[in-house]
């Protein structure tokens, strides 16, 4: 989906996000980003902030039932700390359809980028978005997750 067609989504249902970094990711601005560009899409945002322990973002989620949960790394550990999350959560009966994604610099070194996707898209995530991905395709992918709801 191209920028021009994002503009034409339906916007009319807002869906309730969960942002959260991971549990050794102290970075902070990456998580504010989304939340502020999720918010400019017409999005509800719980920001969780960085460092959160997995436990704390599955019952996070428990608790506010959102309709996407969206994990943001910066430090290069993304891929180690994704996979036990994504466990943990699709591990509650009540989350195992939450839509969840997964962004950012995801490996310290680069190589295996898509390796890593089928790997965590393997483990439970719905779209994983690595460093240098265009960002029209995470706003395409929350754009047809959003008419998906309003349906």
């Amino acid at each position: 989906m191209k920028p021009a067609e994002l503009a034409t989504c339906d916007r009319s249902v807002p869906l309730d996000v969960v942002v959260t970094g991971l549990p050794s990711d102290a970075h902070t601005w990456n998580l504010v980003f989304i939340q502020l560009l999720l918010e400019d899409l017409g999005h509800e945002v719980i920001n969780l902030g960085s460092c959160v322990p997995h436990d704390e973002i599955v019952e996070s989620c428990v608790k506010h039932q959102p309709d996407l949960l969206v994990v943001s790394s910066v430090n290069g550990h993304g891929f180690n700390d994704a996979k036990p999350l994504i466990a943990g959560l699709r591990s509650r009966p009540e989350l195992d359809a939450l839509p969840a994604v997964i962004g950012g610099k995801l490996g310290v070194s680069g190589d295996g980028q898509e390796e890593q996707a089928r790997d965590l898209m393997a483990a439970g995530f719905n779209a994983v978005f690595q460093e240098g991905v265009e960002l029209a395709s995470f706003e395409a992918f929350v754009g047809s997750l959003h008419r998906e709801v309003a349906r």
